[in-house]
């Protein structure tokens, strides 16, 4: 007999409702982790989705269970009422999941106090007054629910930037200078590995990288021990410093999009205890009750005390087992139990076991480290390459539906992994602009480009300047310089076999790829006036010298099939004959300025001074010049970026700008101190 699913929606709707709630629970355990590197739609689509579907289930749950006729006949029902406020609490690994959730924290203390209202209707109408195990068993439960839910709510307000700035003033500074243990001395340091070290030190010095997130005014270090560690990672070199940065990064999330400020008091402490305790004794409570009651409830009811328990213990392992509870036992007051647990080393072989115990089940894939990926565009090859005889089939269907640019930003997007020859090319140059490149507030004062082309020869930058070779805004600079570079390397008489030549042709091309990746993909990311219209013009103006050029049919099946299937053609620097060849014909007509191409004139002039610049001083130095300009370019626009984009950014992977800001401040900050003493 062929079962009605409309009738099986009418009588077991509840209980559906419930289990795919806490279903949506436990699937945000693992996938909540993802957003601190760069992950794939494959996976971002199905954390949404479970993140924002929960909320709308448990709405929708909950009004279900307080208008149903069922609850006459279903005496367990009410007291699934509290789960669903459990539920909302979610994981310690997500509470915001987007930056403007914590901006809209009244809407979400709204929804709060509208469901524990609801609830608590449902237990005062519904719940059997003759049972007093039940009874017990559900006010447990519905304590729990409220507390979970509101330390949600709470972390939530605690991720907006005023919030983040007041708990800095309510803070003395002289309670950041313990976050500290004794392997400084050497003599734990042989027991943790060097990520573990260098997240240590990032939460000594945390009350830097927040202050620089709200405020990057400098401030005087009274035990001048912050400074002294600051030293001591300057002269680890670009590795220690970028693995540092990189950590600040991670806590920095931690406290926009986890539960991580609230869990590490001992509010937080007490509510996982008594939690994991309530939930237990609430199912010893039920157990004991009188289930006279269908078979199916019950088993729900014990499905979501068990799942609820695992959950809650869950919670608890990885409150003690963080790096959190490390920072919370240097700074508590209680000496005895700074020695019980950090002294002993009982807490570091917590530490190992939870640390062990991701890695068993998997849960630990994404790190704390950034992915070290930088995104990676190209003008010159997306007009090309656009132009082509045959275009990608979902290409085609993207346009139809209005999703055109969508499909261009992605399509023709690459990542790639930034070189280590890199990391320390922009370490020693943050470094060099440190020492006197920016003021008080750790703002560059220069504007971009101009340190790099005033350290080569001033009277370059001013010529430079003059022509408006560096644009007007800096959204319009990285377009000319984008297309300048292109052009020079296409025209460079340099020694294509010389590696270290090669290294940095490398380098360029991926900060110039880059810098564009970002004006398409995140124009946030960049300071100054947006200039997508600048960029649609200049691409349709190359397109123009791409259809003049003339691009030849392919012939072969084979690649024909492999172009209209396509799904991704982003830039490399490996395929370049056709950015070379589109590069070349731009220099070669040599347009003159009018108002309709000035942007292919300014990198015409910017290329052919390189290029009179590449006979005088060879090919080695020019290449550095462009390097450096590059490197400038990305200094700037990480310091010059808004606080709040690289906040929002943290929750979709980070960017390399946002490592080469807090960098940069903590740098600021170590030279700040250096030469005031």
């Amino acid at each position: 007999m062929a079962v009605n699913p409309l009738d099986l929606w009418n009588r077991w709707a509840i209980q559906i409702l419930l289990l795919f709630s806490l279903s949506l629970h436990v699937l945000l355990l693992p996938l909540a982790g993802i957003r601190r590197r760069r992950a794939s739609m494959f996976l971002r689509v199905p954390l949404w989705l479970a993140y924002h579907l929960a909320d709308t289930i448990g709405i929708y749950a909950i009004g279900l269970l307080s208008l149903s006729s069922a609850l006459r006949d279903h005496r367990l029902m009410p007291f699934w009422a509290p789960f669903l406020l459990l539920h909302r609490g979610g994981p310690d690994s997500i509470a915001a999941y987007a930056f403007h959730d914590n901006q809209l924290w009244l809407r979400h203390l709204q929804v709060f106090i509208v469901k524990v209202l609801a609830a608590t209707y449902i237990l005062y109408k519904h719940l059997p007054r003759d049972d007093t195990f039940l009874i017990l068993a559900a006010l447990l439960m519905w304590v729990v629910g409220i507390g979970k839910y509101a330390e949600r709510v709470v972390a939530i307000r605690g991720g907006t930037m005023s919030n983040i700035r007041n708990s800095l003033k309510k803070q003395p500074i002289a309670r950041h200078h313990h976050h500290f243990h004794d392997w400084d001395q050497g003599l734990v340091k042989k027991t943790i590995n060097e990520d573990e070290a260098y997240l240590r030190r990032a939460h000594y010095m945390f009350h830097i990288c927040k202050r620089a997130t709200v405020d990057s005014w400098l401030e005087k270090d009274p035990e001048h021990n912050t400074f002294e560690m600051l030293r001591a990672l300057r002269k680890e070199g670009s590795k220690g410093m970028w693995a540092f940065a990189e950590m600040e990064l991670s806590l920095l999330y931690d406290i926009l999009y986890t539960k991580a400020a609230v869990i590490h008091t001992w509010p937080g402490y007490f509510i996982r205890f008594a939690s994991s305790a309530a939930i237990a004794a609430s199912s010893l409570l039920f157990h004991f009750s009188g289930r006279d009651d269908h078979k199916v409830d019950v088993a729900v009811t014990y499905a979501l005390l068990a799942g609820a328990f695992l959950m809650e213990a869950a919670s608890l392992l990885n409150a003690l087992g963080s790096s959190w509870a490390y920072a919370f036992l240097c700074t508590t007051r209680w000496s005895w139990l700074q020695y019980a647990a950090l002294c002993t080393g009982r807490w570091d072989r917590l530490r190992h076991i939870v640390k062990a115990t991701k890695r068993m089940v998997g849960s630990n894939q994404s790190g704390r480290r950034w992915s070290g990926e930088m995104g990676q565009y190209n003008m010159l090859h997306y007009c090309s390459r656009r132009e082509r005889a045959y275009k990608p089939l979902l290409g085609r269907f993207a346009a139809m539906l209005g999703f055109e640019e969508w499909w261009n930003r992605k399509h023709y997007s690459a990542t790639v992994d930034i070189s280590d020859s890199l990391k320390q090319g922009l370490f020693e140059y943050i470094h060099r602009l440190t020492e006197t490149g920016l003021n008080s507030q750790g703002v560059i004062r220069k504007s971009w480009g101009q340190d790099a082309l005033e350290r080569e020869d001033r009277d370059l930058y001013e010529r430079i300047k003059n022509e408006r070779n560096l644009g007007v805004e800096f959204q319009e600079g990285v377009i000319i310089w984008h297309i300048g570079t292109d052009i020079f390397l296409a025209k460079s008489s340099r020694d294509a076999g010389d590696d270290d030549t090669a290294d940095l042709v490398k380098g360029i091309r991926m900060l110039s790829n880059y810098m564009m990746f970002l004006l398409i993909d995140h124009p946030k990311m960049l300071p100054g006036l947006a200039q997508n219209m600048l960029y649609r013009r200049t691409c349709e103006n190359l397109s123009d010298r791409c259809k003049n050029h003339g691009h030849p049919r392919t012939g072969n099946v084979g690649a024909v099939l492999k172009e209209i299937f396509r799904l991704n053609d982003g830039p490399t620097v490996t395929e370049l004959s056709h950015i070379n060849e589109l590069a070349n014909a731009v220099y070669k007509e040599r347009p003159k300025y009018s108002h309709t191409v000035p942007r292919l004139c300014y990198a015409n002039e910017v290329a052919k001074e390189l290029l009179d610049r590449e006979k005088d001083k060879g090919s080695r130095a020019v290449l550095n010049l462009v390097l450096d300009v590059w490197m400038d370019f990305l200094v700037y626009a990480a310091n010059r970026c808004s606080r709040e984009s690289h906040a929002k950014m943290l929750s979709s992977g980070g960017e390399l700008t946002s490592v080469v800001w807090i960098m940069t401040d903590f740098l600021n900050q170590e030279a700040y101190a250096r030469h005031r003493d």
